[in-house]
């Protein structure tokens, strides 16, 4: 029973960090139908970002305040990484927006293969780790065999992933920006006719998609310590896999999804083969597309005509 509960708890954690990227991928494909196959590299460079400001604000800066260094980290990280997606959206995505469907899709690969491998060149291929950031923890239940613990880190983005979670829920619902993104998600054209600026209105959907990616990544940083250039890709694959599986275009689905997906990945890891983690998450996709195409959260796709 200790061992499961453990799980829990880590499945937890990962799903939260899967969660964050995930809504980044749902916010995206629900206004423009795209799926933005770069946001899981964007992840990555936000993880590198976070990194290097750390060792600037510890080293060069001598900054001690654990607190001040992580917040430090997040607004840099969330600076930097909204600027490229912002350049990414104008340069990669908007020219082909009237185009045929594989064109973005296309793009968006390329813009992946970009970012990864400009990571690996200027970072070299190797691990980069940094000193644990936030120690301590709570010993919830134990014996001489097996200690169950909630660490301060995890709790920390647990606490994160619903605070942003309910700030981009208010965005969407409440604000004059949400309902000009729902509006373009359900008709350009018309969203433009009645005055909204669409491009101005995907602009800042993909920034606040890089910014959520940002805040993941620096999250993923302080929880391992430890990043790599290839640290997109998979991360990515499954962030997208828990918005599908929550219901792609649902910013509740999407953390629940990644969740699911985390839960999925530890437990198996616990009870069967570390191997095959990977391969028990995306398993549970397909079947979960099989009887339940629209997600756990999601609405039926109505054709427009």
């Amino acid at each position: 029973m200790d061992v499961f509960v453990q799980q829990l708890i880590n499945g937890i954690t990962l799903g939260s960090i899967y969660g964050l990227i995930a809504i980044g991928y749902t916010m995206v494909f629900g206004i423009i139908g795209m799926v933005n196959f770069a946001h899981g590299d964007v992840f990555m460079v936000s993880a590198f970002i976070a990194l290097i400001a750390f060792l600037i604000v510890t080293t060069w800066l001598g900054i001690t305040s654990v607190a001040l260094a992580i917040f430090i980290m997040l607004i840099v990280s969330m600076a930097f990484t909204s600027l490229i997606n912002w350049a990414i959206e104008r340069v990669a995505y908007r020219p082909l927006r009237g185009s045929f469907r594989l064109a973005p899709l296309i793009s968006a690969i390329g813009m992946s293969i970009f970012l990864s491998n400009f990571v690996q060149v200027t970072q070299g291929p190797r691990n980069k780790a940094i000193p644990p950031i936030i120690r301590g923890e709570f010993i919830l239940s134990g014996h001489d065999a097996y200690t169950v613990t909630l660490s301060y880190k995890q709790i920390i983005i647990w606490g994160v992933t619903a605070v942003l979670l309910a700030a981009f829920w208010y965005l969407v619902a409440k604000t004059s920006l949400g309902r000009a993104q729902r509006a373009c998600e359900q008709d350009q054209k018309m969203a433009a006719l009645v005055g909204i600026d669409v491009d101005r209105t995907i602009a800042m959907t993909f920034v606040i998609a890089a910014a959520l990616a940002a805040v993941a990544g620096t999250m993923y940083v302080m929880y391992y310590g430890v990043v790599s250039f290839s640290d997109g890709f998979v991360p990515g694959v499954k962030a997208f896999t828990a918005a599908v599986l929550g219901g792609i275009g649902s910013l509740p689905g999407a953390v629940v999804g990644g969740i699911l997906i985390g839960l999925i990945e530890t437990l198996w890891s616990a009870y069967f083969t570390i191997d095959y983690k990977d391969v028990a998450a995306f398993s549970v996709l397909a079947i979960t597309l099989i009887f339940l195409p629209q997600g756990l959260f999601g609405r039926p796709d109505v054709e427009k005509v």
